[in-house]
This record gives structure tokens, C-alpha cells and sequence, in this order.
């Protein structure tokens, strides 16, 4: 933990240590502001810890798309990998529901992928020129990634890459015998596949958090690891309530994922936030049959991702409590399907769970709370968060300073919901 910070008034408290909170961190004391980042735990163990490690150029497609509308009947029996959903919190959430459902429309579905396009693209360049700052660019592998298909979908991949191809990103078409050209390690599974060349991945999501908060200790600023009690509005700006004391800031930045509607709740705001869960396993690796990138099983609905621990396989969309106790019912179902791909052993480790938080309309809240000066929203990332991280708190450190972002974020501000 840096020294000087803690008993005096900052600039900026990042609450959150997850891929938006460090990021947030890092752009503010590059704008020669004095920063704290708060976390209950240390930065990257939570949502941020547990992905595919994708720097994906081609997630501009939110998951509410009209697409959605044709899936919906084979979701209904509630035994899809893709999906699984607690009726209960549905119930208790119809609001929300309608609302995301309300989305899934063409009209609307284009200005949001646009709106992501410009977030993803700034955050790539900033994943980067950072990772290498932070002295771990071994961790990023420029292979790009791959969606396979079982079936021969080849139409359905043409018309991805078509609509990819408008937004200037580039894929290539594989067939068979293609695929297994670049992963010659795989067994023959799949007749069709979209390789997202643009595209890198990391081999350990939460590591590369880390370093990124190293870089925020290198730059001045202080990890304080507490907890996140209350903030309370106060003369010179904000009061952070912790667990061991208080912190006094000029601005806060609420980053902390699917905790943000929590603490927000308070202050008057009703945040529509979901936590769609998600699970994944890693497995010991066949040396002799390596995975070079990875692999989204499209019909699957699971990837596999070359970590460096193993083979991590991730799940599908689980709709409940944030804090509901844990099921493995999608984990349990795609990882028998993913040893049908690549040769792997056994488990390293036990099953992690976490929490994507997503609002109606799948697009982040980056900006100012529209009731109360000095406090930052930036959460609601969704299956993206470690993508679109960095640009997502490089322009909550912009507005601080009163610039605009290096990309258009008017689709991303708070008060379309609070």
C-alpha cells in the first residue's frame, strides 16, 4: 500500500478493484490526480478473476438482439447450457425482464453496437499499451479467437462476419479442414468456424488486474483493501465509510460490478441491475495437445480458454440471486461436451461462481449520477467487463477533468436509468 494518501482528503476514490476500478485508477493519476482504490478483497478476485481472458474486437452484439426472440422457446424448460433461470427471481424482477426483452428489437440493437464498437476499440488500444507498462506483455497472445460451430452453419457465420465486416472488423471463414489447420490439436468437432482475427486474449485475467494495479501503486496511488460501508455526501465532497475508518474525496467512482446498485441504493438511486452468473472450471492440460487460442462452441454454449493454470472452461447465463447458493447444472453439462474437443484432466481446483452485472439494455453506466455532483458510475459491463475496462474508467478519469472521453459515450450515461 502506497503511503500519504490515507487520512487526507484525494481527488479520487475508485471504489471497486476489478478491471473498471483499476482502470479508473490508473487514467486518473495519468491526469495527475491523487487516487485511492478501495476493495474488499484484492484487486482482480472477483468477475474480473473469472472469464475467458478475451480482448474481443467483435463483442459489439449485446445478448438482447432480435435473435433472442427465436431462442426464447428452447429456454423455457430451463435446461439449456445456455441459460438457466430461478422462476422465483424472474417474478421478482419482471421490470427487468420486459425491459432487457423490450431491447431485442433491430431498432435498437444497432445504435448499441455502435455505442460498443467505440468502447471496445479504446480499450483494446489501452489493454495494449498498458499490459506492457505493467511489465506482463507475455500475458497477451495476439491469436485471435475462434466460434465453431458444430453444424455446418455457414450461412449464420457469413452473415456474422458481414455485419462484423460493417464495423471495419475483420474475420476469416473456416471450413473443416481449415479449423483444424490452426488448432491441430482439437478433435475434429466442428464443420464451420468464424476466426476473429482482430482479437487477443491473456492467459490469466486476474493477473493481468494485478499488474494493473501495480501500475497504480507505481504511479502514486494506494490499493487499500477494507470494507465499503456507506459514502456520504459532505462539504468538500464525499465521505467513504469503511470497515477501519473513513476516506475523504472530491469525487468517487462506483466500480464495484454487481455490488454497485448496493451501495448507490442509499443516495435515492434504483439502479435496474442484474447479476447474470456464470461459472467455470479449470482442468489439468495435455501438454502434447495444446490449445493455442480460444474456443467459443457456439451451439455448445460454452468456451474453452488456454490459461495458465489449464484448460478453463466457462459456462452459459444463470439468472437468480446474486448471492444464491451456487449450481452447477451448466458446468456440469458443457464440460463433458469440451473433453469431446480437447484433451484435458482433471479438475485444478474447485469451481468458481461470479456475478456479471447487466442493465437493461446491456450497455454499461459510464458518467456522472445525475443527482449528485462528485459521484462517477461505472458498472453494468456485462460479458464484456475485461474488454472494455480500461476505456470505460479512462473516460470516467476524462469527465473528472472535465475532457470528453476519446469516444462517443452519450449511450452509456447513468441518467437513461437513475
Amino acid at each position: 500500500m502506497s503511503d500519504g494518501l490515507t487520512g487526507k482528503q484525494v481527488d479520487v476514490a475508485v471504489l471497486g478493484a476489478g478491471i473498471v476500478g483499476v482502470s479508473a485508477g490508473i487514467a486518473a493519476l495519468q491526469r495527475g490526480l491523487s487516487v485511492v482504490v478501495i476493495d474488499r478483497r484484492e484487486p482482480g478476485s472477483e468477475t474480473s478473476y473469472g472469464n475467458a481472458g478475451i480482448l474481443s474486437s467483435g463483442s459489439i452484439l449485446p445478448l438482447n438482439r432480435p435473435a433472442l426472440w427465436s431462442a426464447l422457446p428452447g429456454y423455457l424448460a430451463n435446461t439449456s447450457a445456455a441459460l438457466r433461470w430461478d422462476p422465483l427471481w424472474v417474478m421478482r424482477n419482471l421490470d427487468w425482464v420486459a425491459r432487457f426483452l423490450g431491447n431485442a428489437v433491430a431498432s435498437r440493437t444497432r445504435p448499441r453496437a455502435i455505442a460498443l464498437h467505440g468502447l471496445i476499440n479504446a480499450s483494446l488500444k489501452l489493454h495494449r499499451e498498458w499490459i506492457v507498462k505493467a511489465g506482463a506483455p507475455q500475458r497477451i497472445r495476439e491469436t485471435g479467437w475462434l466460434k465453431a460451430w458444430r453444424s455446418d452453419a455457414i450461412e449464420a457465420a457469413k452473415q456474422e462476419q458481414t455485419f462484423l465486416a460493417e464495423f471495419g472488423i475483420e474475420s476469416e471463414l473456416l471450413d473443416r479442414q481449415a479449423i483444424s489447420a490452426l488448432e491441430p490439436n482439437i478433435l475434429p468437432a466442428y464443420k464451420t468456424g468464424l476466426l476473429h482475427t482482430q482479437t487477443a486474449s491473456v492467459d490469466l485475467p486476474g493477473a493481468v488486474v494485478k499488474a494493473y494495479a501495480q501500475m497504480v501503486r507505481g504511479l502514486g496511488g494506494e490499493i487499500r483493501q477494507a470494507d465499503i460501508r456507506a459514502i456520504e455526501p459532505a462539504d468538500d465532497g464525499w465521505r467513504v465509510v469503511l470497515g477501519d475508518g473513513a476516506i475523504s474525496a472530491r469525487h468517487v467512482v462506483v466500480a464495484l460490478g454487481p455490488w454497485s446498485a448496493d451501495i448507490l441504493r442509499p443516495l435515492g438511486y434504483r439502479v435496474p441491475l442484474a447479476a447474470e452468473r456464470g461459472y467455470h472450471q479449470e482442468f489439468v492440460p495435455n501438454p502434447a495437445r495444446t490449445l493455442q487460442r480460444p474456443i467459443h462452441d457456439a451451439e455448445g454454449s460454452f468456451l474453452m480458454s488456454p490459461m495458465e493454470n489449464g484448460i478453463r472452461v466457462t459456462s452459459g447465463v444463470e439468472l437468480t440471486d446474486r448471492d444464491a447458493p451456487s449450481s452447477f447444472a451448466q458446468l456440469d453439462m458443457v464440460v463433458p461436451m469440451a473433453r469431446g474437443v480437447v484433451e484435458f484432466g482433471s479438475a485444478v481446483g474447485e469451481p468458481w461462481r461470479g456475478a456479471r452485472p447487466t442493465l437493461p439494455d446491456s450497455l454499461p453506466m459510464i458518467g456522472p449520477a445525475p443527482q449528485h455532483p462528485g459521484l462517477w458510475c461505472a458498472f453494468g459491463n456485462q460479458h464484456i467487463g475485461f474488454t472494455t475496462g480500461p476505456a470505460t474508467g479512462a473516460a470516467i478519469a476524462a469527465m473528472i477533468s472535465g475532457d470528453k472521453p476519446g469516444f462517443d459515450a452519450s449511450a452509456f450515461a447513468p441518467d437513461r436509468y437513475i
